[in-house]
């Protein structure tokens, strides 16, 4: 015990000595959600482009359901045309692939392609796109996050958490690990110009594979960084950074203080390459918890495109009992989705939004964790 508290103490008197230099941190494992150390997470703080963590996150959604596909393309607006730097430089009426609008986001932060993300995405319109982000962020547990855009551009209502962005991040990772990968591109090229990720870590840091830059002048420089060693997937979360130094400096410390406390140092000749994600979504619950009650009537739910998703798992079996568990506190019938990644989701689909959220409701109210996806 007094050596661990030695070497919390330690790393206390380390990160002191950046401290004035940054306004947020947190680091905490992925797979479990333990936060290992934080400072100042729930404080406000302009987010910048690490708003577009959300809008790929709908994105992916949007491919996840076949509202989209990678090989889609998507038209370019004049608004999003006239999107300020950083940016890509499309013109007016062109046309940009889908995957390569993602790539754009992960690994170079391009406003404009946030935004004809944005507007492809909901009607035409930012502003709506915006009111989904920060919908959704409600729906998966962001309390103190308003998103007023898509790109993360100064706003004084547009503000998040370092707590809320782990939040976010963790989604990603958990809903979407066939998509993960765009976080960990290093360089890409588009129409013979290559762009480098502003993420050093992923150069500098054995394990890294994600995760997104962020700048603005009222925000300072922040940086979610992900990285996989030892079978621990850990995640930091610097916001208001002075510079770049100490954005990544910060960020380094933090990964390997997460590591330290599992007893696991950085290892020699160590390949960086992406870890494969198998851990279920974390459960309030265990699988075999009792089962409450059955409702005295099955509800009558309307129709539409919206879902409830109740988890995911790695086997069929913990993902079956959770069917039973959402029926018998709910009396609503899910069913199990193959996701091509290894996990089962568990999901109730087709409903309008207001029974969406009356579900979701419910199987809070009966102690069941879930979101509603759109």
């Amino acid at each position: 015990m007094r050596k661990l508290l030695s070497c919390i103490i330690a790393f206390l008197f380390c990160a002191g000595a950046f401290a004035a230099d940054y306004r947020a941190a947190l680091v905490a494992d992925m797979d479990t959600g333990r936060v290992i150390f934080s400072e100042h997470a729930n404080d406000a703080n302009y987010p910048a482009s690490l708003t577009k963590i959300m809008t790929l996150y709908l994105t992916f959604d949007a491919l996840e359901h076949g509202r989209l596909h990678l090989d889609d393309y998507l038209i370019v607006s004049q608004s999003a045309a006239a999107a300020p730097s950083v940016k890509l430089g499309l013109t007016a009426g062109s046309k940009i692939r889908v995957e390569d609008a993602i790539i754009a986001l992960a690994v170079y932060s391009a406003n404009d392609v946030a935004r004809v993300l944005a507007e492809n995405l909901k009607g035409g319109k930012e502003g709506t796109f915006a009111s989904l982000m920060t919908r959704v962020a409600r729906e998966i547990g962001l309390s103190h996050t308003n998103f007023e855009n898509s790109s993360g551009l100064p706003d004084d209502e547009h503000l998040s958490t370092a707590r809320d962005i782990a939040l976010l991040s963790m989604a990603v990772y958990k809903h979407f690990p066939q998509y993960w990968k765009y976080f960990g591109i290093k360089t890409w090229t588009y129409n013979g110009k290559t762009y480098t990720n502003g993420n050093r870590l992923l150069e500098t840091y054995p394990g890294c594979d994600g995760m997104k830059t962020g700048y603005t002048n009222k925000s300072k420089y922040s940086l979610v960084a992900t990285a996989a060693r030892g079978g621990h997937h850990l995640l930091s979360v610097v916001l208001g950074a002075e510079n770049k130094d100490v954005r990544a400096a910060v960020s380094t410390r933090l990964l390997n203080h997460g590591f330290e406390s599992y007893g696991i140092g950085t290892p020699t000749n160590y390949t960086v390459e992406p870890a494969p994600v198998t851990s279920p979504i974390v459960q309030k619950y265990a699988d075999d918890a009792p089962q409450v009650a059955p409702v005295a009537a099955i509800p009558s739910y309307a129709t539409g495109g919206v879902g409830v998703q109740f988890g995911a798992f790695s086997s069929t079996d913990s993902a079956n009992a959770m069917i039973a568990r959402v029926k018998n506190a709910t009396g609503a019938v899910a069913h199990l989705e193959p996701n091509g990644s290894g996990l089962y989701r568990v999901r109730v689909t087709g409903l309008s939004e207001s029974a969406a959220q009356d579900l979701k409701n419910r199987a809070s109210s009966s102690g069941i964790d879930c979101y509603v996806f759109h």
